[in-house]
């Protein structure tokens, strides 16, 4: 008799998401996205885009405090969740990037090499990674600027993080920046923002819906 060989595929909707660990409006659109798996079926699939990166080219044109936030504090955090996901794999990238953003966002402890070693120690990945924090010559340099591009590529250059890619019409993905959304909404208003956004990339040529944001990143609501 041949071989037979028993092997699961998962039938949950993929989600390609992809992330800078500094971003707030990255990190509610995150925490939307694991709501969003909760009621309906689907299955995010973590990417590392970077900030750093992304404005590389344009320093000068932009304000001072984001340049300085950007050469001083962007780099590190990225650097050591990329060479977590090569050394320990993909299945790392969501649990260390929860860790991460839980420490910097909804509990304000900044971006310092202390916050990046406790989210380590968070998820049980050696402290060895923190060598990279601030490794100018990075050993992962060209796969990180790989993951970046595919989300780029994939959305185009005039937007910033999160990029999402969900299926359009014929099953194709369609990458969106956003949402961008505050609080991150929970349970049913999740589902609902989630149709949402199926619904638009459904349709062909949809490219934007967009208005002036009146409040700033609000975290009261993850733990």
């Amino acid at each position: 008799m041949p071989e037979t060989t028993s092997e699961t595929t998962s039938t949950r909707t993929p989600v390609d998401f992809w992330f800078d660990p500094l971003c707030p409006w990255a990190w509610m659109t995150s925490r939307w996205m694991l709501e969003v798996e909760k009621v309906r079926d689907v299955e995010v699939r973590w990417h590392v885009m970077s900030l750093a990166v992304l404005n590389e080219d344009k320093l000068d044109e932009l304000p001072a405090e984001y340049r300085e936030m950007l050469e001083k504090q962007a780099w590190g955090p990225v650097r050591v969740v990329t060479a977590a996901w090569q050394k320990h794999g993909e299945d790392v990238l969501g649990p260390l990037y929860t860790a991460l953003g839980t420490r910097i966002h909804n509990q304000g402890a900044g971006v310092g090499r202390e916050t990046v070693a406790a989210a380590l120690a968070d998820v049980g990945l050696p402290a060895e990674l923190m060598e990279y924090h601030d490794q100018e010559d990075f050993e992962f340099d060209a796969q990180l600027r790989a993951s970046h591009k595919e989300g780029i590529d994939k959305v185009g250059q005039d937007v910033g993080t999160p990029v999402i890619a969900v299926p359009g019409a014929d099953g194709e993905q369609i990458a969106f920046f956003g949402p961008v959304v505050t609080p991150a909404p929970q349970g049913d208003e999740a589902g609902r923002l989630w149709d949402g956004t199926l619904a638009v990339a459904s349709v062909p040529g949809f490219y934007e819906i967009k208005r002036t944001r009146t409040k700033g990143p609000d975290f009261s609501n993850l733990v």
